[in-house]
């Protein structure tokens, strides 16, 4: 009788090695990990597998520089690779910060993930492409398209509670109030201890002038998740308003010029009427507005008379939740003020964001 043959192989050394360092990322075990994946890349340097679990593992590492860069090199061994361009995404959107130019990148990605999954029949990562493309187009705030892509994600996952935090908070950034209350509060039905849940309900009953609903809520979201929700940072009536003179103080002489006649303000938070007197509306958690025409519009008023006097609004206490540090409230006071006067002197959103003032 001859050698009987089996169908099964055994793996191969690459999948041996790769399996380890799948098995030490999943332990947590991060930097043996990473050892383990450059030894293998030392001897096979194009292996796109290899190339992605090296990038997963600096993001994992908190080396978010290296891990772009190590994404970048893996999507131009595989630049088709679905999860490798959802994890290049992921690390665009969720990690890099307040940083609009990754975000948008990050929705590049997203947008040729989404049409690669669709061409491929991917559902399931199709879901989380959309997913993630409504939370960064919810974090650069375009909620309306955000709205667009998470109804999407639902259509594929109804009951998703990612998805369906996510749709919520876009409906509160478009003013939709009551819709968006009625959202999260589904949202708590299968997930009662979603902080970001119980927060925008404490918002929401903020803007209705429910202190004690409001009070609670914070309290919930807060303890439920300390290091996202800190106690907010409080200055006291008197201290805020001498920091709002401070910063105006602080002005170049060539910009104080154009505030002779301008009221400068401190209210609680935005009126709806400021909000929703913007196309689209303007977000609840606007630390400050402009309200009048710019300088340079004026002129072309009624022969150079402005029926609406210009004024600058901050909104103290969406500017003392922003803060995590007295030093960074008084800091961000002062560019707010700066943001404020630059839509007064004709800026856009686009001129404030280019000069570091978004």
């Amino acid at each position: 009788m001859g050698k009987r043959t089996s169908k099964w192989a055994a793996p191969s050394d690459m999948e041996v090695r790769l399996g380890a360092v799948a098995a030490a990322f999943e332990e947590g075990s991060f930097e043996e990990a990473l050892a383990k994946v450059e030894a293998l890349l030392a001897e096979a340097p194009g292996l796109a597998e290899a190339l992605h679990w090296r990038a997963a593992i600096l993001a994992e590492l908190g080396r978010i520089e290296d891990a772009l860069e190590a994404y970048a090199r893996a999507l131009k061994a595989a630049p088709e690779d679905l999860e490798l361009l959802l994890g290049a995404a992921e690390c665009l959107v969720g990690r890099v910060g307040d940083d609009r130019e990754a975000v948008e990148e990050g929705l590049a990605l997203c947008a040729r993930g989404r049409k690669l999954a669709q061409r491929t029949g991917d559902v399931e990562l199709l879901f989380e492409f959309l997913l993630l493309e409504g939370t960064g187009l919810n974090q650069v705030g375009e909620c309306a398209r955000a709205m667009a892509s998470l109804e999407a994600a639902l259509g594929h996952v109804p009951r998703s509670v990612e998805a369906r935090l996510e749709r919520a908070i876009a409906l509160f950034e478009l003013c939709r109030f009551p819709e968006a209350q009625a959202a999260f509060e589904e949202v708590l039905k299968d997930a009662a201890d979603e902080p970001w849940a119980h927060h925008y309900l404490g918002l929401l009953a903020e803007r209705r002038g429910d202190g004690k609903e409001a009070r609670k809520r914070f309290g919930k979201a807060q303890a439920l998740a300390p290091e996202e929700f800190p106690p907010p940072v409080e200055l006291g009536e008197e201290a805020f308003d001498k920091a709002v003179e401070d910063a105006v103080k602080a002005l170049p002489g060539h910009v104080k010029e154009y505030l002779d006649n301008v009221t400068i303000a401190v209210e609680d938070i935005p009126k709806d009427e400021d909000l929703l007197g913007e196309s689209p509306p303007l977000s609840p958690c606007i630390l400050g507005v402009f309200r009048g025409s710019p300088v340079g519009e004026r002129n072309s008023i009624l022969g150079g008379f402005d029926p609406y006097p210009a004024s600058i609004v901050l909104y103290q206490r969406n500017l003392e939740r922003f803060a995590k540090s007295r030093e960074e409230l008084i800091e961000q006071i002062g560019i707010t003020v700066m943001h404020e006067v630059g839509h007064l002197m004709g800026l856009d959103e686009d001129d404030l964001w280019q000069r570091g003032l978004d």
